[in-house]
């Protein structure tokens, strides 16, 4: 029997790096007017975020929490900010990170999930796998 793999399912939403998620969020908020999350603090990925809610998907806007996080590095490059990443959504993340391995694809870090924004697991995958843009994978059930 063949085994199952799961694919990628809707897009979850994109990801921009900000200088300043405040001034970022005002923009979003009083220029398009957009719902526009509470900040969240996520130490374990070294960033602050806020989600942009629209009626198809969420942008999530990135602020550095110190000067190792990785939207810190990524505005050195960018000071203005940028767009970061683009999140899909998954239903097996595990299946997902086998085939990812079976076909030669990199899953950044250690390659073990971790607990996003939303409170699922997450993992991202190696720019140069996927025409330079970083993806993020999310466990959704």
């Amino acid at each position: 029997m063949e085994e199952f793999y799961s694919n990628i399912g809707r897009l979850n939403h994109i990801a921009i790096a900000v200088p300043n998620i405040t001034k970022a969020s005002n923009m979003w908020q009083k220029a398009l007017g957009a719902n526009v999350s509470k900040p969240q603090t996520l130490p374990e990925h070294g960033v602050k975020v806020v989600f942009v809610e629209s009626p198809n998907t969420k942008v999530e806007l990135l602020e550095p929490l110190n000067k190792n996080s990785p939207i810190s590095k990524f505005l050195i490059k960018n000071p203005n900010g940028g767009m970061h990443h683009i999140c899909y959504e998954v239903g097996d993340l595990k299946s997902a990170s086998k085939k990812l391995k079976e076909v030669g694809a990199t899953i950044l870090g250690d390659g073990n999930p971790k607990i996003g924004a939303h409170g699922n697991p997450v993992i991202f995958l190696k720019p140069s796998d996927f025409s330079g843009t970083l993806i993020e994978l999310e466990e959704i059930r």
